[in-house]
């Protein structure tokens, strides 16, 4: 009997595509990463999330489903009991499921739904971001941005005791499925002295101004008026891409940890490792940090995925430019694993191009955001009753913005890497030729010359959202009374 593999999953948070050395950023530094990508796993340069935010990106990718199926579009709009996830199925299957406290996908205050998905959760004391002085740079409290402390603390004990469970499994064990979530390289924009060193500010590529864009979207607009950072100095900017890039070497640090346990426990060879972040970061582009719920730019929706097989299973390593979507994550863990899904999915196995790098799988990519402005649940949360959000807050802005029915109406966009149109409610599309604007600066949605490209992917949205609307469950319920189905009165 074929031995089920290990399967690891490493799940930084807001780490966009292009943060990493492989990817051709000169100013990155991602060492073991690079490796990676080189010599043992496929590298994905257009894998795109379901979601540009964390809650309902993780409900999808852990499901293979898509955010509309189930309602999953907002943060406080978690995985209850009924929905199977990658982890309750593997568990199922015999896998023993460790995971440490970054869970942003089942809710937690259910009782008893955790122990229905893991076997063990590390549970460290409160993560700190570091030492040193943390206060947001003043004058620009929607900023972000901290900058360069003495020592930073944050995700360190999750990923020592993901090493420590990793040193204990022995080859004849139940096979482990281990999830390790990590915070960086999320705001605050955050580092120490060393990994900011690292980066050198000369390679940084200039980055996206607003002045120059054409056609934004609302959400973008709110954002950049709530923000008020008009007066954050070009400087200052350079200072949050800096300080962004070395978070994502941080994080490379803390992948080598990972890679190096596992070659010291000898399952090295035994484990599918999967590489993958939930969704990006503006990182200062179109004036802005951190991200947007229905902004839809590839800095946002275009994420790290490396997939390392088995040694077993035929791995062509480097990258590939076939397109991907991280419901296609879910499919590629299940099939590695060996374990049949307990409910109908849309992702589809990234096994063929994982075997050879030419190979394709899909033609386009979707994503969505955004709400109904009539939806309760998202009303509440988005409006924080009368008196609105407290503007001592960081994400102040944000919420703001947010609270606008237009700006934060329902979105979704469909890219083929060629062209991207997002349809919009209320608020007016967008259309991006990304071969003449890669940087997605002109919307081009008025534009004579594309109208034909325009509606046909209209048409191929609209066949998408026809082939995936709904997911039937496979629980079949009979419609005839029995004698065992008949409860007597009393």
């Amino acid at each position: 009997m074929k031995k089920h593999p290990n399967i690891i999953i490493i799940n930084p948070d807001e780490m966009r595509w292009n943060t990493m050395g492989h990817m051709g950023n000169p100013a990155a530094c991602t060492p073991r990463l690079d490796a990676f990508a080189a010599n043992d796993a496929v590298s994905f340069e257009n894998a795109y999330c379901q979601n540009p935010v964390c809650v309902p990106s993780r409900c999808s990718f852990l499901t293979g489903l898509y955010p509309h199926v189930h309602g999953h579009r907002t943060m406080h709009y978690l995985m209850h009991v009924g929905t199977d996830t990658l982890f309750y199925e593997l568990r199922q299957a015999g896998y023993k499921v460790w995971m440490n406290t970054r869970n942003d996908f089942i809710a937690a205050n259910v009782p008893g739904l955790m122990a229905t998905q893991f076997d063990e959760i590390n549970m460290p004391e409160k993560p700190l971001i570091g030492s040193g002085r943390h206060e947001i740079i003043k004058g620009f409290p929607y900023s972000h941005y901290i900058g360069v402390i003495d020592e930073i603390k944050t995700d360190i004990d999750d990923t020592e005791a993901a090493c420590e469970r990793i040193r204990k499994q022995k080859q004849d064990d139940d096979p482990l499925c281990l999830f390790v979530g990590w915070m960086n390289p999320h705001v605050p924009y955050v580092t120490d002295r060393e990994h900011y060193e690292r980066i050198n500010p000369d390679l940084i590529e200039e980055r996206v101004h607003y002045r120059d864009t054409k056609g934004k979207s609302k959400m973008i607009q709110k954002l950049r008026e709530f923000a008020e950072l008009g007066g954050f100095s070009e400087e200052q900017w350079k200072e949050v891409q800096r300080v962004y890039l070395a978070q994502c070497s941080y994080i490379d640090d803390l992948f080598g940890m990972i890679i190096d346990a596992l070659k010291e426990a000898g399952i090295y060879d035994d484990s599918a490792i999967f590489f993958i972040s939930d969704h990006g970061d503006f990182a200062g582009d179109f004036d802005l940090p951190e991200k947007a719920q229905n902004s839809f730019e590839d800095i946002l929706t275009r994420v790290p995925l490396l997939v390392k097989p088995p040694k077993s299973e035929a791995v062509n390593p480097g990258n590939t430019k076939s397109i991907a979507e991280l419901v296609d994550f879910y499919a590629t863990v299940m099939d590695y694993a060996g374990v049949e899904p307990t409910h109908d999915h849309f992702g589809i196995s990234l096994r063929p191009v994982i075997e050879n790098r030419e190979n394709k799988v899909r033609e386009y990519a979707f994503c969505e955001g955004g709400r109904r402005a009539c939806e309760k649940q998202a009303d509440e949360y988005h409006k924080y009753g009368e008196e609105g959000p407290k503007k001592t807050s960081d994400y102040w802005a944000k919420m703001n913005a947010e609270a606008d029915d237009e700006a934060h109406a329902k979105g979704t966009m469909i890219t083929d890497g060629t062209y991207k149109y997002v349809l919009r409610m209320g608020d007016s599309d967008e259309f991006y030729d990304l071969e003449k604007d890669p940087k997605e600066m002109i919307n081009r949605i008025d534009e004579e010359e594309y109208k034909n490209i325009i509606l046909d992917l209209k048409l191929k949205m609209l066949e998408w959202y026809q082939e995936t609307c709904d997911a039937v469950p496979k629980a079949y319920d009979s419609r005839f009374l029995t004698e065992e189905s008949i409860t007597p009165l009393k």
